[in-house]
């Protein structure tokens, strides 16, 4: 006697690629975090790979810090990071506690959220288009990433920078 062999369910249709929903600006901002995270010997961009990448590339984002010494103490901190500060993540998986919902090879969960907020920034003012400074208040939404640890040891505090964002 045969029994009737069950029906094998579809695959779960893949995560849609978060880098497919990005502007041309911020796919370069990634890109930029992207290659920050590879000469560093990190497996995975974290939030202050974006963070730097970020702060190079937007003006916008640049202007929410409170003029040009704040901001050079935080590009300081960050080239800092990029040559021997950051040996103490490297290798290790930033985890902040977010629960991205989508999950993204070769990316932080932290980091993954905060694209997350962005798109949804961008998507709560009908915009198709993320802007640095969704990205940036995307950051400064989790305190306990990598990004907002690199700000506080600069001097910059997170909360008075996201308030110039909203």
């Amino acid at each position: 006697m045969h029994l009737p062999i069950p029906a094998v369910p579809a695959p779960a249709p893949a995560a849609p690629d978060l880098e497919a929903r990005l502007t041309d600006e911020m796919a370069s901002v990634v890109a930029g975090a992207r290659r920050r995270a590879l000469r560093d010997g990190d497996r995975q961009i974290d939030t202050a790979h974006l963070l730097h990448s970020l702060l190079e590339a937007d003006p916008s984002a640049r202007d929410a810090f409170d003029g040009g010494p704040q901001l050079a103490r935080v590009l300081g901190y960050l080239v800092q990071r990029s040559i021997g500060y950051g040996l103490r993540w490297q290798g290790s998986v930033e985890d902040s506690g977010a629960i991205p919902a989508l999950t993204q090879p070769g990316w932080s969960p932290a980091a993954v959220t905060a694209m997350e907020t962005a798109l949804s920034r961008a998507a709560a003012r009908r915009d198709a288009r993320v802007h640095g400074t969704d990205l940036l208040a995307g950051l400064l939404a989790d305190p306990e990433c990598r990004a907002v640890e690199v700000l506080e040891h600069a001097g910059a505090d997170a909360r008075e920078v996201a308030a110039r964002l909203a």
